[in-house]
């Protein structure tokens, strides 16, 4: 098992991820600043600042117990987003899985790929065990690109968080290594 310090650059048919750069950041916060994203995300603790997202963005490579990539549209190097391993459990072999695409990278395979690519890596490079994650049960396109990506639903965390004046579910997945591996090549 080695840890996260190592930041790759994974390339897909449609997608390419790659460690960030502060350069990253404008286009970063308009994708946060993104309706959807905003809808389909939990609120930050404090509204993100142009220095704020340099120093966020800027400092990702030099994180050894998580891994943050850009995810770009392979055609045309365009960010579209973020996929992220974190809470790294080095005992338990385990990680939390996250990501966010904006709305240029909707509803053309990136997000689903992206998914893929860096769940693989979890996996097959990291040797991770177990990924997991949570999302909003009403955040539909994330759920079903979860499920293709192996994720199996584990519970529901009922009106665990008020969204909007409304009570809202998170529904916890997660994918173990056997199961990523009994995928057939091609559905990854």
């Amino acid at each position: 098992m080695s840890d996260f310090s190592v930041k790759p650059v994974l390339t897909g048919d449609r997608t390419v991820l790659r460690p960030f750069t502060e350069a990253d950041a404008e286009v970063m916060g308009e994708i946060i600043d993104d309706p959807e994203v905003r809808r389909f995300t939990g609120a930050p603790a404090q509204e993100p600042t142009p220095e704020g997202l340099r120093s966020w963005y800027g400092s990702r490579s030099e994180q050894s117990d998580r891994l943050d990539l850009a995810v770009t549209d392979r055609a045309t190097g365009e960010l579209v987003g973020e996929v992220v391993l974190y809470e790294w459990d080095p005992a338990a072999r385990s990680c939390t899985f996250r990501t966010f695409i904006g709305p240029r990278g909707r509803g053309r395979g990136l997000g689903t790929e992206a998914t893929r690519l860096i769940v693989g890596h979890g996996f097959e490079q990291l040797g991770l065990h177990r990924i997991e994650l949570e999302v909003y049960r009403h955040n539909h396109r994330a759920l079903r690109v979860y499920e293709k990506a192996g994720f199996t639903v584990e519970g529901v965390r009922r009106e665990a968080d008020l969204r909007d004046g409304e009570w809202v579910d998170w529904v916890v997945m997660g994918l173990l290594d056997r199961e990523w591996a009994a995928l057939t090549p091609t559905a990854r």
